[in-house]
């Protein structure tokens, strides 16, 4: 299971989405075990369209 320092949260409003490396991105096609920094530059919020740019990382 991944550490929360591992795993970062969109801080739009009315958003919340938490990027867990265990889960990945099925949507955006991203597999089970990228890291958050790992992510291409262009990635985006699964939920809300955000950038990666508004996330903050959880501990």
């Amino acid at each position: 299971m991944a550490e929360p320092k591992d795993m970062w949260q969109c801080q739009t409003a009315n958003c919340g989405y938490i990027y867990n490396p265990d889960k990945g991105d099925r949507k955006g096609k991203i597999p089970p075990g990228v890291k958050f920094e790992d992510l291409p530059e262009d990635w985006k919020c699964p939920v809300c369209g955000a950038g990666k740019h508004l996330f903050k990382r959880l501990a």
